[in-house]
């Protein structure tokens, strides 16, 4: 046990009601999980109120509150904390109740629109084959060393941060490499984590249901960038227009990367193919398995975020040409007979959606087909809607609009929403098939010989999520199915 005089070390306190020398077994912000001893952080939801669950909480055994407002009545031998902010409470208390792992140990936070989990993969895979031990928290996964935890959010709780954290150092790991979510900035996720370095990938529209405005997404951000230490640093691709806003307040070490203005680390896409990329990465040429000019950006993040951690140049190079993608991010395959190329990538932002098709059309002959399968998540930003649907059909030869995620929304009308984005001189290119598997199947009977399909949106993913049920489905194996049947 601990005590709570430690816990709250870093707390900001408004009013304590109670005794502070107490011991604690561990901290809840779930009242259903409240145990003897334990604290219960009342968090402020978008959905649910923790303050309402208090007495809950207090039957249950919790010997201490954390709350921004104070009941009428208190329970006798429970300790009441005000604070002003309990997401923040929460975040500097899991800290402290992990002895503040992200001390012992290099963490690296990756944020922005896209490329989060191609960046911390890529980094991941890069420190662990120059020999060292490495941790990763991603949408994909969380990695251990080699250990795998499964995860359902881009930036856990802080609680779940920590403990992670805490297990990694456990077992020696030298470097971990995070994922930061606009939303677990905004929530206060990473609030007592120290990092040694933060990476800025590009901004785009995105996440507008929650922050409402796109200064406001851009602005949490910056926060990210405005709480490094001076002793970190904030490497920001400066091909971004936003890139200088995230450094306008940072005391980090200020460091760039890009392709067309000129900074610390530049790279030129010399080749760019289904292969890979040939890239000029300040004056020394390197092949990467990865496609497309926006995984050059990629690519130039891991090698400039490698050297400034200290490894050695060449060494760097010679890794990343060995370096694997990262699953359902432009994952692709090749039929044997009809050589069709099926394509599926988590594009699921307007931005995102462009650049894997700019990057098919730069590839491609023009003597082929390019089929796209695309869809918008339900309960999600609706204004992002019409803008992947109009992308899709004016960068595509043949689009299918169909479900992605749903979740409780009327999977209709996400797809009327979308077809409101087709231009008129585009709309005799699309089609819309409601059913998923249906669409993807349209879509391997539509192509021909050399023909390209893209299956945009979930990626990864090996669920669809409709009125909150989650069935399998898996974009990668359905498409494989229905052309190897065609291929035959």
């Amino acid at each position: 046990m601990m005590n709570l005089k430690d816990i709250l070390y870093k707390v900001s306190l408004d009013v304590v009601i109670g005794a502070t020398d107490v011991p604690i077994n561990k901290i809840q912000f779930d009242s259903r999980a409240i145990q003897k001893a334990d604290i219960f952080v009342a968090l402020k939801g978008t959905a649910v109120d923790g303050h309402e669950y208090i007495e809950k909480a207090v039957a249950l055994g919790a010997r201490v509150i954390i709350l921004e407002e104070l009941p009428d009545y208190q329970e006798e031998n429970v300790t009441y904390v005000k604070v002003e902010n309990t997401h923040n409470a929460l975040a500097l208390m899991g800290a402290n109740f992990y002895d503040n792992p992200s001390k012992k140990l290099k963490l690296i936070g990756v944020t922005g629109t896209n490329g989060k989990t191609t960046t911390t993969s890529l980094l991941y895979q890069l420190f662990t084959k120059s020999g060292f031990k490495t941790g990763l928290i991603s949408t994909v996964e969380i990695l251990i060393d080699q250990k795998v935890v499964p995860t359902k959010h881009t930036t856990p709780d802080p609680l779940t941060i920590n403990k992670h954290l805490a297990n990694m150092v456990d077992v020696g790991v030298d470097y971990c490499f995070m994922e930061v979510s606009s939303h677990g900035i905004a929530q206060e996720r990473v609030a007592g984590l120290e990092f040694s370095g933060g990476v800025f990938t590009n901004l785009s529209h995105d996440h507008l249901d929650y922050h409402h405005t796109f200064a406001a997404y851009r602005d949490v951000k910056k926060r990210f960038f405005d709480q490094l230490p001076k002793r970190a640093f904030a490497l920001i691709n400066l091909d971004d227009k936003n890139g200088a806003v995230m450094l306008q307040n940072t005391k980090a070490r200020k460091i760039g990367y890009a392709l067309k203005t000129f900074t610390d680390y530049r790279a030129q896409v010399m080749e760019n193919q289904f292969g890979g990329l040939l890239l000029k990465i300040n004056e020394h040429e390197v092949w990467s398995k990865m496609v497309g000019q926006f995984n050059a950006y990629n690519v130039l993040a891991i090698y400039a975020c490698a050297i400034e951690l200290g490894l050695e140049e060449m060494e760097v190079l010679e890794v990343i040409s060995q370096l694997e993608g990262v699953s359902g991010r432009f994952q692709y395959f090749t039929t044997v007979k009809s050589r069709i190329t099926a394509i599926v990538d988590y594009a699921h932002t307007p931005d995102a959606l462009k650049n894997v098709l700019e990057t098919i059309n730069s590839i491609r002959t023009r003597n082929e087909t390019v089929i796209t399968v695309v869809g918008c998540g339900g309960d999600r930003d609706v204004t992002k809607r019409p803008k992947m649907a109009h992308i899709a059909a004016a960068l595509s030869d043949q689009v299918i609009f169909t479900s992605d995620n749903p979740r409780t929304e009327d999977p209709q009308k996400i797809l009327n929403d979308m077809e409101a984005g087709v231009q008129p001189q585009d709309f005799k290119k699309t089609i819309t098939i409601l059913d998923r598997k249906q669409a993807i199947k349209a879509a391997a009977k539509m192509a021909g010989k050399n023909d390209i399909i893209l299956i945009a949106g979930k990626g990864h993913e090996t669920y669809q999520e409709i009125n909150g049920v989650r069935s399998d489905f898996d974009d990668r194996i359905i498409i494989a199915d229905f052309l190897n049947q065609l291929d035959k």
